[in-house]
């Protein structure tokens, strides 16, 4: 098997496609449905659908941050770690962790969009010549 979507059930869809679209940069585009999804370029599709259209009331939903997952969204470079972590929190994104180098190579940090979903901002550290 292999991944082919990942799906927020949001409970606001206009204020998570503004964010994912405007904020994030994610092509989402949206008519106002239950449901909206795009084909990323790696072929996986993001997707948001309104929690209330799910018709499964023995799903429940966690309240503040949800530290159940995250997605992990790669930039450039480690200085880009710091530039996005900055600008998504000045967008309102909630910081979670600052950003930080870790000893296994990589820099990262984490937010939360505006449903508590743990967002990593994430980039290779180039190894010392």
């Amino acid at each position: 098997m292999e991944i082919g979507a990942i799906t927020f059930f949001v409970k606001d869809m206009e204020k998570m496609v503004t964010f994912y679209r405007d904020v994030m940069k994610i092509a989402i585009e949206w008519d106002g449905g239950v449901f909206t999804g795009v084909q990323l370029k790696s072929g996986v599709f993001f997707n948001l659908c309104q929690r209330d259209a799910l018709n499964m009331s023995q799903l429940t939903y966690p309240r503040g941050i949800n530290g159940t997952m995250e997605i992990s969204f790669g930039v450039p470079s480690p200085e880009d770690v710091d530039k996005e972590f900055e600008r998504l929190v000045k967008a309102g994104a909630t910081p979670v962790k600052e950003p930080i180098s870790q000893p296994y190579g990589l820099r990262e940090s984490v937010v939360a969009d505006p449903e508590g979903n743990l967002l990593e901002i994430v980039a290779g550290i180039p190894e010392e010549s």
